[in-house]
């Protein structure tokens, strides 16, 4: 989902595409269908897709933590549970369990 990294921005995207696409001399498309979902909304869509399977994966073989910290788990997913990673998870895993 976007949260304004540059690594996230949609011209990031346009431009790796594009680079991909001159290296290998031919098309390249990055899909982004999870881009202006909020987390919460990422959430939900796992969950009604994939049910709680695909929640608990994504829980335990996902991480976002900017530390790298996989010792610790929480509700959301393993992280320090402080950077701006982790805070956003937690949010948005928080905001879609109290809808």
């Amino acid at each position: 989902d976007y949260s304004g990294y540059p690594d996230c921005r949609r011209e990031t995207l346009d431009a790796m595409a594009k680079a991909l696409s001159l290296g290998l001399d031919k098309p390249v498309i990055i899909e982004t269908p999870l881009m202006w979902l909020t987390k919460a909304q990422t959430w939900d869509l796992a969950q009604r897709i994939g049910g709680e399977p695909l929640v608990e994966a994504i829980i335990e073989e996902s991480h976002t933590c900017y530390q790298g910290d996989r010792s610790r788990r929480h509700a959301w997913g393993y992280g320090c549970g402080a950077c701006p990673a982790c805070e956003l998870r937690a949010a948005g895993y928080e905001g879609w369990r109290a809808a």
